[in-house]
């Protein structure tokens, strides 16, 4: 079987956020949950994506799951930008591609430029009280926390600005108590004349991945967050990771369309 890097929301290589790709093109099903754990563990990315080909005239193309290498996780934004990369420049699927995942359906179709835009599911964005010890564990005070929700799964917390957001060395043991999957740090832009609305970053300890160099489904909830802000329904974010990239969101009520590139660096035989 083949097996793929793939470098997503970038059109260079070595930045963005890396992910395996494992086309299943043989089989209607997937291997045992073990392998596919095993699989991801080997690959040490923050996500792998298994995708297996289903009959056609159903309501998706593709089935599609997501690991990290310590869990299944229920939405991935550049695993799936990944995956879609993969099946257009092999040509093995042509225009929009359906994946039947744990989040729905979820649509990636392809543009002239080179892009790809996701239809993923708009978080439900919910005010909390900042937990204790919050701010302890992420270095710095929040000015506003939201819920994200079941699909996304982490605690959305704004901080003063966007140095705040650069400089945090958050203590990722102390975060583990305060969500699900992690927390999403985030900041306006200092200056939108640099080409991006607001920043993040992304903390996700509880799913082995201390910091995610960029994370689509984390950008289901920026949007919403940001629009409403800044009064927008199409921005950019950056996400400040040492490896950085930027997605392009519009939010469109209960569905945000995130676009980006990708880029395959790496492809080779998987033997076991």
């Amino acid at each position: 079987m083949r097996i793929r890097i793939v470098d997503a929301f970038t059109d260079r290589p070595f930045s963005g956020n890396p992910a395996g790709v494992l086309l299943l093109t043989g089989a209607d099903t997937f291997p045992d949950d073990s392998w596919l754990q095993n699989v991801a563990l080997e690959v040490n990315h923050a996500e792998t994506a298994f995708a297996h080909p289903l009959p056609e005239g159903g309501a998706a193309d593709w089935a599609l799951r997501w690991f990290t290498p310590a869990a299944e996780v229920a939405m991935c934004g550049h695993a799936t930008l990944a995956t879609a990369h993969v099946l257009h420049t092999t040509g093995t699927h042509e225009g929009p591609v359906r994946f039947a995942t744990r989040s729905g359906v979820l649509v990636a179709t392809p543009a002239g430029d080179g892009s790809l835009t996701l239809d993923f599911p708009t978080a439900p964005l919910t005010p909390v009280d900042p937990p204790g010890g919050l701010a302890e564990a992420l270095g710095a005070e929040p000015l506003t926390v939201l819920d994200t929700g079941p699909n996304v799964g982490d605690l959305l917390v704004e901080v003063a600005d966007e140095k705040t957001v650069h400089g945090l060395t958050p203590d990722l043991k102390a975060l583990t108590a305060h969500s699900e999957r992690g927390v999403i740090a985030t900041a306006r832009a200092e200056d939108p004349a640099r080409g991006y609305d607001f920043v993040s970053r992304c903390f996700f300890p509880n799913v082995g991945i201390d910091e995610d160099p960029v994370t689509g489904s984390a950008h289901t909830a920026l949007a919403p967050f940001w629009s409403e802000r800044l009064g927008r329904p199409g921005l950019t974010g950056l996400q400040a990771s040492p490896r950085s990239g930027r997605v392009r969101t519009e939010l469109r009520g209960d569905r945000t369309l995130l676009t980006g590139r990708a880029v395959t660096v790496i492809e080779g035989d998987l033997l076991a």
